[in-house]
């Protein structure tokens, strides 16, 4: 069974920069695609990123495309979520997920495995 674990979360202010990283083990990485969602306190779980299993395609969230971007390292088991120009409204537990496809999805349903989350806290 796989394992993802996030990190890199923190506490950054308007307009800085974290780069989330997602190290996956227990599985063949190059056979999932993978995503980043993110919730937030009274908020469901929304969609962030996702990457093919390749790497080749990638997709966004409206609200984050152009300041984020989801990468992967398939020689690490590892995949990447680089947050620039972050905004309050980004505050929220970062969560990876792994997906038995070969392009990802923005609904939560076809992600097999998902990490234990990563808080990102965006002071005004």
């Amino acid at each position: 069974q796989m394992q993802l674990v996030e990190s890199g979360g923190g506490l950054v202010q308007t307009g800085g920069s974290l780069r989330l990283s997602c190290a996956a083990s227990g599985g063949t990485f190059s056979n999932f695609a993978m995503g980043w969602f993110r919730q937030s306190p009274g908020k469901e779980r929304e969609f962030v990123a996702t990457i093919s299993r390749s790497g080749g395609s990638r997709d966004y969230a409206d609200s984050v495309k152009g300041r984020f971007t989801i990468s992967r390292d398939n020689a690490k088991n590892t995949v990447y979520l680089q947050m620039n120009s972050l905004k309050p409204e980004d505050t929220a537990v970062y969560y990876c997920a792994a997906a038995s496809l070969r392009f990802g999805s923005s609904r939560s349903d076809p992600y097999n495995y998902w990490g234990q989350g990563t808080q990102v806290t965006v002071s005004p």
